[in-house]
């Protein structure tokens, strides 16, 4: 597996719009623009950061695993996403090692990425996510 770069941090806010307010104003970080995934029940907006990126992540519906995160857990980061260069290759390579997937085959992200999660009872209590774009 061939890891390119942490591709994005992922925050789960209640709104976009309020949280957008934190990244641009305070920290000084461009907004790239939002999006919604309709398939994972969330909107995403982006702020880059050199080669990578913050994504705000906020549930559009409220059965979404954004949703159920922020009434579990409240706001604030929700995964690590790693660009990989070859995603099948990688997630065959993690099932090989005994790490537990929820995504054994990629689906659509935002950006028009390819993305899986890794289980967070796999890596320490991380949830990880690769994209390959």
């Amino acid at each position: 597996m061939k890891i390119l770069r942490i591709d994005h941090l992922g925050v789960a806010v209640n709104s976009i719009e309020n949280g957008k307010n934190f990244w641009t104003d305070v920290m000084g970080l461009p907004f790239e623009g939002s999006e919604t995934v309709a398939e994972q029940k969330v909107t995403t907006a982006f702020f880059p950061v050199g080669e990578s990126e913050v994504e705000l992540l906020e549930a559009t519906a409220p059965d979404s695993p954004v949703a159920k995160y922020l009434e579990k857990k409240g706001e604030g980061i929700h995964h690590v996403a790693f660009g990989v260069e070859n995603i099948e290759q990688a997630l065959a390579e993690l099932k090989e090692k005994g790490i537990r997937l929820i995504d054994e085959k990629p689906r659509k992200g935002a950006g028009g990425a390819r993305i899986a999660f890794l289980h967070p009872k796999s890596t320490n209590g991380i949830l990880v996510e690769l994209c390959e774009k």
